[in-house]
């Protein structure tokens, strides 16, 4: 008797079409980032200061993932930027064919960039592609510095490190170097900035980085 072992990746559905969004992206000249985090981090606060400042350089539009609700797409969609939500109905995280749905309702051909709020989770985000150009992540000050070390996928697959709500570091122990050092262990080339969305420290760095990412993306590099 001959015995065949046959093994297929649990995530080949997805990657497939993970591979269709990216097509349709290229097609469309739109730089698209997943923005990644755990619950709370500020991501929505974050995109709100982005969209305005944003407004006059770059045609942006979001999609936000949630489990349930769309206060965080009304948030968002009051800064004048189209916004698409997803409510995943208990999943924690988006995948490929989710987003791949939700372009039917926005044209990614008529943006130069395309932000996936994706839902607030530190492992499972990170396990999926859904064809866009980098994934981003939050990570707050109130969270912990500890956080690289014990949830490292989401800091591997990251091009960007943010740290967020740092006008709070005077009041936490929060140890900023330590949590970067953990980061780039894992992950050598991670870029990183310190960003307040209350305070605007940072914020002008993160839109110059947007800006940038999505003109070299434009000239292929």
């Amino acid at each position: 008797m001959i015995e065949l072992t046959i093994e297929r990746g649990l995530l080949d559905d997805n990657d497939r079409a993970a591979q269709v969004n990216r097509d349709r992206f290229r097609k469309a000249g739109v730089y698209v980032l997943n923005l990644m985090s755990g619950p709370g981090a500020g991501k929505t606060t974050l995109l709100e200061q982005t969209a305005q400042r944003l407004r006059d350089r770059l045609r942006m539009g979001v999609i936000v993932g949630d489990i349930q609700t769309s206060r965080d797409a009304d948030r968002i969609g009051r800064h004048g930027v189209p916004v698409h939500q997803i409510n995943t109905g208990g999943g924690c995280h988006l995948d490929a064919r989710m987003l791949e749905a939700a372009l039917d309702a926005m044209d990614p051909a008529s943006l130069d960039l395309l932000i996936v709020e994706n839902v607030g989770n530190l492992v499972c985000p990170a396990e999926f592609d859904l064809g866009e150009h980098d994934k981003a992540m939050v990570l707050s000050v109130t969270e912990g510095a500890d956080k690289p070390a014990k949830y490292p996928l989401m800091f591997c697959q990251s091009r960007l490190m943010i740290l967020g709500k740092v006008d709070l570091l005077p009041y936490l122990d929060f140890d900023c170097d330590a949590a970067i050092a953990d980061a780039r262990a894992l992950n050598p080339g991670l870029e990183v900035l310190r960003l307040s969305s209350k305070t605007g420290e940072g914020l002008e760095a993160w839109t110059d980085w947007l800006v940038g990412r999505w003109r070299a993306v434009r000239e292929g590099r």
